[in-house]
């Protein structure tokens, strides 16, 4: 991102032209080709997991895995693994907004269905099998925890409970212990050969996505969450890197302090890491992580990006985010690593939006990731002798080179909506800036 451009951000399950949600079919590769008819050469996305309790992109089962619902139907149709009459039933899904448990009922079956058909004559296909050993530091574990979340989640829900998480889990499974996992893969050898394959289908369906970008000349910007969700494989398969007690329940969680906007600061509810494990494997997990968002986009922005400098931990126990304290954490022997086994410049956009420090700011200039800018937070209204001051750092000409500047991020209205209800001194000071 040597030169300035512009683009668009819009999830995949905003995207319009099929029935239920937007997919990684027709529709992603239509939108393409209509930035490329605008002049436009950015595409950003949220975050492509599955997705769990609350459906948040932020909040997803795996920090590798792809999210099943945006899997585009028809093109597996059109491969010969469903035909049209099953697929009849997602046309009685609505067009204007998603009803996230709606498409579920309706495309997982179908997922399921189209990939015993493909193990039927394709399970020894040397794409399939070239995928698996690709990813095979993640797939395995992601398919088995996603076997038993089927299991134990449908009980969880069945009697009312509150948390779906592993709770319901036999000790030995919620452990990670090893004869137990080896013995659910045995019983359920096929459920999770299913879920492999559910997998290949998104990744085969988004290699042709980022390769029609690539063609159209539009980089595609990821989104990357800097910490992960309790309920995910990752804290199941890797508890060590955790900060987890014995019952493999969170000891700390993260978080944002008290601030104006909330007097009790914010409690996300994600456990931190155990930083001091990430350095002693030399980052393994998250260079893997990135390896893949790497392979998936262009340029990754990372969610939170101050949490690689340090981090609010609350403890666990605690319902609001009052008494946590700030903990340093690991980002400058991180990257560092990352640039050593992934080569520099890192495709990084660092979200920095909030309270930044100057260890934040030192952190992004030393590895020199850009950071990014808000349009909609520019005017404040500030005038000296009753002129407007200008001195807003989100202006575009306050802002440095190096800097990603949004009209509004998923967190805002759109630049229309913010400005339909603006008050008359805003709407004032922006005339007077153009």
């Amino acid at each position: 991102m040597q030169k300035r451009s512009s683009g668009i951000l819009l999830h995949i399950s905003s995207l319009p032209g099929s029935p239920g949600i937007g997919t990684i079919g027709k529709p992603a590769h239509q939108f393409i080709d209509a930035l490329a008819r605008a002049g436009q050469t950015l595409w950003q996305i949220l975050p492509l997991g599955p997705t769990g309790y609350g459906d948040s992109p932020y909040a997803p089962f795996s920090s590798f895995s792809g999210n099943e619902i945006l899997i585009d139907c028809d093109e597996l149709c059109d491969a010969g693994f469903l035909d049209k009459e099953d697929c009849k039933q997602l046309h009685s899904l609505p067009n204007h907004s998603v009803d996230y448990w709606a498409v579920k009922q309706a495309v997982l079956p179908l997922l399921t269905l189209a990939a015993k058909r493909f193990l039927e004559k394709h399970a020894n296909d040397p794409h399939y099998l070239a995928f698996k050993k690709q990813h095979e530091y993640w797939l395995e574990d992601y398919a088995v925890f996603r076997s038993i979340k089927n299991h134990y989640d449908e009980k969880a829900q069945n009697e009312g409970a509150v948390s779906t998480w592993n709770i319901y889990w036999p000790l030995e499974l919620r452990k990670h212990d090893s004869k137990a996992v080896q013995d659910w893969k045995k019983e359920y050898a096929l459920e999770i050969e299913l879920l492999k394959v559910i997998q290949y289908f998104f990744f085969s369906q988004w290699s042709l996505v980022r390769q029609h970008a690539a063609e159209q000349g539009i980089a595609i910007i990821g989104d990357i969450p800097i910490f992960v969700a309790l309920d995910s494989a990752d804290v199941w398969s890797h508890p060590e890197l955790f900060n987890l007690d014995s019952n493999f329940a969170p000891l700390t969680v993260a978080g944002v302090p008290p601030d104006y906007f909330s007097p009790t600061g914010q409690r996300w509810g994600n456990p931190t890491y155990r930083w001091s494990e990430h350095k002693r494997t030399k980052f393994a997990w998250w260079i893997e992580r990135m390896r893949l968002s790497m392979e998936l986009y262009d340029y990754v922005r990372i969610d939170h990006f101050r949490g690689f400098a340090g981090y609010w931990s609350v403890p666990a126990h605690n319902e609001t985010a009052e008494h946590g304290e700030w903990l340093p954490a690991e980002g400058h022997a991180l990257f560092t690593q990352m640039e050593k086994v992934l080569g520099k410049p890192l495709p990084i956009i660092a979200e920095d939006l909030g309270v930044i420090t100057p260890d934040v700011v030192e952190l992004m200039e030393t590895f020199n990731f850009p950071g990014m800018k808000v349009l909609q937070f520019a005017f404040d209204g500030q005038r000296i002798d009753g002129f407007y001051a200008g001195t807003n750092q989100f202006l575009p000409h306050n802002c440095p080179v190096r800097s990603v500047m949004y009209t509004g991020t998923h967190d805002n209205d759109t630049l229309a909506g913010k400005y339909s209800k603006a008050p008359d001194w805003e709407k004032a000071c922006i005339a007077e800036y153009l």
